[in-house]
């Protein structure tokens, strides 16, 4: 078995003349929190969906736990083990706190034809309704599991994002820009958050555009550019980096 729980090798993706992603290796460890940094049109976005199978590479592999799911659907990896959140939340507003959570955890503990359509009837439903009630006190929301989504303060529905990949009991973690729109206490609460998250075992890759946050946290940080890696190191090397000051941090060394 491979040590990595993730690697891609060349992977690359086209739209027409555009590269967005080019010809980038990277693995992970399991345990690792990865960060994934770049700036706007670097390729962060596509290369999370392509790990994710929201998009099929152009070129090169995707492995995860050593096997290859280079062209998977989207709900076939995430029933192997890769949950993950999006820059743009897609929670239900219109159900429960508690029900948006629940339907994540059915996928966790198995699922029928009959579960989908006459939900909530049969004898794993107590596993569900345990298992959503855990998730929901681990990201501080148990309080509010009957409250429509809707009604959630933008804060609290990031966390309701984050709860919603737990339930489908990742092997994996991909967090798409979670601090987006938090003010700067949200934000120092969130990086604690996830650093928990993974001190509990769970790997996380994190793209996000708040440096503090990524450099405070993870044990790496890889660098995009214009679709290529330019770098792949600890926080304190990348911030000393030549070719990733100049793409991305101005040019000259920053601090955090």
């Amino acid at each position: 078995m491979s040590e990595y729980i993730l690697e891609t090798k060349g992977l690359t993706r086209r739209f027409g003349g555009l590269v967005a992603v080019d010809n980038v290796d990277m693995c992970m460890k399991s345990g690792e929190l990865v960060g994934l940094i770049g700036p706007n049109g670097a390729g962060k976005s596509t290369f999370f969906n392509c790990l994710t199978g929201f998009y099929p590479p152009s070129e090169g592999e995707v492995r995860f736990m050593g096997s290859p799911i280079t062209g998977l659907k989207p709900y076939q990896v995430a029933k192997l083990g890769i949950g993950r959140t999006f820059q743009n939340l897609r929670i239900m507003p219109n159900m429960t706190v508690f029900d948006n959570v629940s339907v994540g955890s059915i996928g966790s503990v198995g699922h029928s034809l009959r579960r989908a359509v006459w939900p909530f009837r049969c004898r794993a439903d107590e596993e569900i309704s345990q298992r959503t009630w855990d998730i929901l006190k681990r990201v501080g929301l148990d309080s509010l599991a009957g409250e429509l989504a809707a009604n959630l303060s933008y804060g609290k529905r990031k966390y309701l994002e984050i709860a919603r990949a737990l339930a489908t009991n990742p092997k994996l973690l991909i967090l798409d820009e979670p601090a987006a729109g938090l003010n700067e206490q949200e934000t120092a609460e969130l990086a604690d958050f996830i650093g928990e998250m993974n001190a509990d075992g769970i790997p996380i890759l994190l793209v996000e555009h708040d440096m503090g946050l990524v450099m405070g946290i993870c044990h790496r940080v890889m660098v995009l550019a214009l679709g290529r890696k330019i770098a792949d190191d600890t926080p304190k090397a990348v911030q000393k980096n030549p070719e990733v000051l100049e793409a991305y941090l101005g040019g000259e060394e920053c601090q955090y």
